[in-house]
C-alpha cells in the first residue's frame, strides 16, 4: 500500500504482507547432555510486517512514517518489521542505515532484518546488527553492453484486473475463494468475501470486513483508523486480526472462539472476539 497523496512516495507498507521467518532449519532438539536441560531448540514460523523502501530520502521517509504511525499507533508499537529493499531503483544513492533503523525505533519498531539490496547494503545492515533474510538477492550491476536494435512494437492484448486489486468503491464484493500470496484492499468501504480465505492471504478494508467462509489468512479492518469497524467471520482460523491498528496473532486467539461464527471489534481499545 504505498501512501496516497505524496508527491514522492518514499515507502510502501503492507501490513497485509508478510515475511515467514524460519530461525532455525533445524528439527526440535532438547539439550539432552544435561540431566535438567535448561531450553530447547525448536523451528518456528512467525508473521511480520513488511516495510519496503521506494527511495532513501530520510526526511520522506519520516513523514510518511509518521502519517502512518498516527492512523494505527498500536499496530506499530514493539512491532518486528522487516525492511524491502528490493524496491530502490538503481543510482538512488546511499542508503543511510543507522538514520533508518533509529527512525524506525523511534516509532516505536524493532527492525530484525532486511530482504533484497546490493552487497554494500548487506554489510551495512549486518553492521547494525539487522539479518538478511531468505529470498534477499544480490542486486549486481550487468556488463555495459552495445544497444540492440529495437524490435518492432506489437501492442499486448490487455489483462484482466487482478482478483487482488484495490477498487475504489465504496463496497467489495470477492467471491472467489482468495488465495495464499493474494491481497484484497476495499478502500473507503467494506469487503464481504464469501468464498474461502487461505493461510497467507490478506484482506483490508477501511471499513468493515465480512468473510462468509473460513478465514485463515489475515483481516484487517479500520485501515484508516476507524475505530467502529468490525470483522465478521463464520469460521475463525485466522493468522492475524486487526481493527484500526489493533490486533492479534493466531497464538493470542481463543481457542474456543476458533472455528466458530463470531464478530472482531474495539472496546474502548481493547480488542475483542465474540461468538456469534
Amino acid at each position: 500500500m504505498v501512501f496516497p497523496g505524496c508527491p514522492r512516495a518514499a515507502l510502501a507498507l503492507f501490513p497485509e504482507s508478510k515475511e515467514l521467518l524460519d530461525p532455525m532449519a533445524f528439527k526440535s532438539t532438547t539439550a539432552a547432555a544435561s540431566p535438567n536441560p535448561a531450553f530447547e531448540l525448536k523451528a518456528a514460523t512467525f508473521t511480520l510486517p513488511v516495510i519496503r523502501l521506494l527511495g532513501v530520502e530520510m526526511d520522506v521517509v519520516a513523514d510518511q512514517l509518521a502519517v502512518k504511525v498516527d492512523q494505527a499507533p498500536d499496530f506499530f508499537r514493539n512491532t518486528p518489521v522487516v525492511i524491502d529493499l528490493s524496491g530502490l531503483p538503481r543510482g538512488s544513492g546511499e542508503l543511510e542505515f543507522p538514520q533508518l533503523v533509529g527512525l524506525m525505533r523511534g516509532f516505536g519498531m524493532i527492525p530484525v532484518g532486511i530482504r533484497g539490496g546490493t552487497e554494500d547494503q548487506h554489510e551495512a545492515a549486518q553492521a547494525m546488527e539487522l539479518a538478511i533474510l531468505g529470498d534477499a538477492f544480490v542486486r549486481r550491476v550487468p556488463p555495459a553492453r552495445e544497444p540492440a536494435s529495437p524490435a518492432p512494437a506489437r501492442s499486448a492484448p490487455p489483462r484482466p484486473a487482478p482478483e487482488e486489486e484495490t477498487q475504489t468503491a465504496s463496497q467489495r464484493l470477492v467471491t472467489r475463494p482468495v488465495r495464499s500470496g493474494q491481497r484484497v484492499y476495499a478502500a473507503g468501504g467494506d469487503l464481504s468475501v464469501i468464498a474461502p480465505v487461505s493461510n497467507g492471504a490478506e484482506l483490508m478494508a477501511d471499513g468493515n470486513i465480512h468473510v462468509y467462509g473460513p478465514l485463515r489468512g489475515r483481516a484487517m479492518a479500520g485501515m484508516k483508523g476507524d475505530t467502529s469497524a468490525r470483522i465478521f467471520c463464520q469460521d475463525l482460523r485466522a493468522e492475524l486480526i486487526s481493527v484500526a491498528g489493533h490486533y492479534r496473532i493466531s497464538e493470542n486467539i481463543p481457542e474456543d472462539v476458533k472455528g466458530v461464527p463470531v464478530q472482531i471489534f474495539l472496546d474502548q481499545d481493547v480488542l475483542r472476539v465474540e461468538k456469534i
